[in-house]
C-alpha cells in the first residue's frame, strides 16, 4: 500500500454520505494525512496506521474496514450482534490510515531524486535500500515521538548508540516534535472528552500490547481480554525499547483511556501484501467491536 493506492482509495470517499474525510495535518513532505470519520454518535474511538514505513499493509487493513463499514451500512445489516444503523448513529470510528506518508513512500519506492532529504536520510540508511525503513522523512521514528517516558526512553536510546536521526527508534528532539505526531496528540485533546478508546496497528507477531497504569488496569485489560479472546493474538506488555514513548503509553497515561497496540500479522517486516486479507479477517470483530467495549 503507497500513498497513491491511498489517496485513489481516500478520492473514493469525497462523494460518500456515510465516511466524513478530513486532513488531520500534512507530512513534513507536505504530504496530506486524512482523517475519515464513520458515525455520528458522541461514543468515539480512533484506530490509526502506519506509524512506521514499512507498515503500510495497515493502511490497508484499515481501508478494508473503512469499505466493509460502508458496504454493511448500506445493506443495513447486523455485524457481530450490532445493527450497523445502532452504531452509526451511536457511536463514532475515527480513522487515520496512515500516520506516516513519507515514511510509507522511502520503504516502498526509496527516497526521490527531487526529495531535499534525500543525502541525508540516504546517509541515516547507510543504503538507498529503504524497504525496513520505520522512520518518518527525516528520520524520527514517531512511534517514540510521545511524551510518555520520554526522558527514560533517551536514556536508553543513548546506550543503544542512536545519536540522531535513523531508520528506526531515534526519538526527536522532544515530544511531539513532528508534525504527524503533534497534530494526531492535538486532535485528541481536543476530543478527549469524546474519545473512549484507541487502536493503534502495527506489526507483526500477532501480539496485543498495552501499559497500564493503576487506575485503568482492570478495565483495560478487561478489554483486552476480549481482543485476545475475538482476535487470537496474545495479550502481552511490551519490553524493553518498546515499552517507551508509544502512542499507546501517551494515551493510557495522559488520556487516562484504554488503548492498544495490535501487532498484526507473523513473519518478517516488512510483510508481504498477501497478509493482507487474513490480517483484517482477524481483526474485523474488534474493528466493528470495540466502540461498544470501552
Amino acid at each position: 500500500m503507497d500513498y497513491q493506492a491511498f489517496s485513489e482509495f481516500i478520492a473514493g470517499l469525497q462523494e460518500s454520505e456515510i465516511a466524513d474525510v478530513s486532513v488531520l495535518t500534512r507530512s513534513i513532505l507536505g504530504r496530506e494525512i486524512p482523517l475519515i470519520t464513520l458515525g455520528k454518535g458522541k461514543h468515539a474511538v480512533l484506530y490509526v496506521g502506519a506509524h512506521h514505513g514499512m507498515e503500510g499493509i495497515t493502511c490497508g487493513v484499515l481501508l478494508d474496514f473503512i469499505a466493509d463499514y460502508i458496504r454493511q451500512y448500506e445493506k443495513k445489516t447486523t455485524v457481530y450482534d450490532y445493527p450497523m444503523q445502532y452504531l452509526f448513529e451511536h457511536r463514532r470510528i475515527y480513522v487515520v490510515p496512515m500516520l506516516n506518508p513519507d515514511g510509507v513512500e522511502y520503504a516502498v519506492h526509496g527516497v526521490a531524486e527531487n526529495n531535499p532529504l534525500r543525502e541525508r536520510v540516504i546517509k541515516m540508511n547507510k543504503s538507498e535500500d529503504f524497504s525496513n525503513w520505520q522512520a518518518n522523512a527525516r528520520g524520527v521514528d514517531l512511534n517514540h515521538n510521545y511524551d510518555a517516558g520520554f526522558l527514560a526512553y533517551k536514556r536508553k536510546e543513548a546506550e543503544a548508540g542512536i545519536v540522531g536521526g535513523a531508520p528506526t527508534r531515534y526519538s526527536g528532539e522532544y515530544p511531539e516534535s513532528e508534525p504527524e505526531t503533534a497534530a494526531l496528540c492535538r486532535f485528541l485533546r481536543f476530543q478527549r472528552e469524546e474519545i473512549k478508546g484507541i487502536l493503534t496497528l502495527h506489526t507483526q507477531g500477532e501480539e496485543i500490547f498495552c501499559s497500564c497504569e493503576d487506575n485503568l488496569t482492570a478495565k483495560t485489560m478487561s478489554v483486552g481480554r476480549v481482543i485476545s479472546r475475538f482476535t487470537g493474538y496474545r495479550l502481552a506488555r511490551p519490553e524493553g525499547l518498546a515499552a517507551f514513548g508509544g502512542l499507546t503509553d501517551w494515551c493510557i497515561s495522559t488520556l487516562c483511556r484504554p488503548a492498544f497496540t495490535l501487532e498484526c500479522g507473523k513473519g518478517k517486516n516488512p510483510l508481504p501484501p498477501t497478509q493482507r486479507p487474513l490480517i483484517y479477517e482477524r481483526l474485523r470483530r474488534t474493528l466493528f467491536s470495540f466502540s461498544c467495549l470501552v
